[in-house]
């Protein structure tokens, strides 16, 4: 096998993997979380230039499936709603491979409600950014996703990510979750009657 083949089978099983990532296992506990309603605006959307273009719909069913495939894992005993905006994109386009490596980015806002309640938990809309996974040692990290992926996988890498995001956002703030209603009730007041805004977070928690 030549050594450009054997790089080339190396990069495709690490695109794989980042494509499930820990879908492939069981999540950790989030409280009484189970996902009800996911609803995904992307009217909303700026493009921030040099992009591809998506269509609302297009990013719409993107982000959908993704947070339907992450937080339909979570079997709690309440019902939580979801609501997502994506505020703006770039898709990476072709460039010159190593001078102009382009990145694609993906920047959503994200609320969660209670089902019981009618309550909004976060008092501040939650703004998140998220770059496409490349992986180490794919093509895609050496000439840049705009030669080597489809707007559609970009869309899903950059989809994906974000709905880990927000997994990870909603498990700092587990205790509005928890079985323990004086727990929840706290946490939540807290919360919503912070004046402060709640602190960015991005889709690379382990970093």
């Amino acid at each position: 096998m030549s050594f450009a083949r054997a790089v080339a089978l190396i990069a495709a099983v690490l695109v794989s993997a980042c494509s499930t990532g820990d879908l492939d296992q069981p999540p950790e506990p989030l409280g009484d979380f189970r996902l009800g309603l996911n609803v995904v605006v992307g009217e909303t959307a700026k493009q921030i230039p040099p992009t591809r273009g998506a269509t609302a719909e297009e990013w719409e069913a993107a982000l959908e499936t993704e947070i339907d495939r992450r937080f339909g894992r979570y079997q709690g005993s309440g019902e939580y709603h979801l609501g997502v905006s994506v505020d703006a994109y770039a898709l990476a386009i072709p460039g010159v491979p190593v001078v102009v490596k382009p990145r694609s980015v993906l920047v959503v806002s994200a609320t969660v409600w209670d089902n019981a309640t009618r309550q909004k938990l976060n008092g501040e809309v939650m703004q998140l950014t998220v770059l496409e996974s490349t992986g180490f040692l794919t093509p895609d990290s050496i000439i840049g996703s705009g030669l080597m992926r489809p707007k559609a996988e970009q869309m899903q890498s950059l989809s994906f990510n974000a709905a880990r995001a927000i997994e990870y956002w909603l498990k700092q703030n587990e205790d509005w979750f928890s079985p323990d209603p004086e727990v929840r009730a706290a946490a939540r007041a807290a919360t919503v009657n912070s004046s402060g805004k709640e602190r960015p977070k991005t889709d690379r928690p382990d970093d």
